[in-house]
């Protein structure tokens, strides 16, 4: 039973690690990782722990190197790996189920390592909340019996933040950066291309100040962008707009869209037939 409170939770989570005896945390360098590699560091200390990032064309510019700085700063060993998903034709197909492909292949990578290094489980930064969206690479977890220190400890992703901003952690308030390969509609194959573009845009956008955002691609010359509803006026300033559109453009995009619903996690899930998210909620 996950126990009560923040406090409570924090608790919980290093007891869930302490008693692990050694761990490999994935890490990403967002705030869930971020918060879960503290927790181990607290727990077992700093020769029991080691932090793993996965490079690849999957994830947002500057990531890894972010990442390595964090885990460095934090006290941890830390160690960058370079994946290639898109060699997985179930990867590069972008089927509804490509995160669970992706995961299943990128924890069988960190668990060699975790054995080589015999270290006792790999952990990753699932929440409480994770459990309650279409997450096919939470399937893959469970079949390699990945350790959820977070999710076991009751915690949810407000509660991340905050006991990341009581111990200082200065991923508290960064904006989550989930793998590129979501802001592509499914079916369209995913390609180091499109996911470098998509990667470009969204970072010449954050240029401009606005750091929580999501380029979605639409198709191969229309982009779709998702902001927080408190700045989509922002974009469509005289001094903003025409240098979003005209870097958009130099990319490839030459049809760019302000998506007047928001900023919203998993957006592109919105078009999945409900069948499909059934039948994987009942294999997780």
């Amino acid at each position: 039973m996950p126990a009560d409170g923040p406090d409570a939770k924090h608790r919980a989570l290093q007891a869930v690690l302490a008693e692990r005896g050694s761990v490999l945390v994935a890490f990403s360098g967002g705030a869930d990782s971020s918060l879960a590699l503290r927790a181990a560091l607290d727990a077992l200390g700093s020769e029991r722990v080691l932090a793993v990032t996965v490079r690849s064309a999957m994830h947002p510019p500057g990531e890894a190197v972010e990442a390595a700085a964090l885990a460095r700063a934090l006290g941890a060993e830390h160690l960058t790996i370079e994946a290639t998903p898109l060699a997985n034709p179930l990867v590069a197909a972008n089927a509804p189920d490509r995160c669970y492909h992706c995961k299943r292949s990128l924890f069988a990578s960190l668990l060699a390592i975790a054995r080589e290094r015999d270290l006792a489980e790999v952990a990753d930064g699932t929440t409480a909340d994770d459990l309650g969206v279409y997450r096919p690479g939470l399937r893959a977890c469970a079949e390699l019996g990945i350790l959820q220190p977070l999710r076991q400890a009751g915690l949810n992703k407000a509660e991340v933040r905050e006991l990341s901003a009581r111990l200082g952690l200065p991923t508290a308030r960064k904006p989550a950066s989930p793998c590129l390969a979501t802001r592509l509609p499914y079916g369209m194959p995913l390609t180091e291309a499109r996911l470098q573009r998509v990667g470009a845009a969204e970072e010449l956008i954050r240029g401009l100040g606005i750091e929580r955002l999501r380029v979605r691609l639409v198709d191969d010359h229309t982009a779709r962008i998702e902001a927080p509803l408190d700045q989509l006026a922002e974009l469509c300033q005289s001094d903003v707009r025409p240098r979003v559109v005209d870097g958009l453009r130099a990319l490839g995009l030459n049809y760019v869209t302000l998506d007047l619903a928001g900023l919203r996690s998993g957006s592109m899930d919105e078009m999945l037939p409900p069948q499909v998210i059934a039948e994987e909620d009942a294999q997780s």
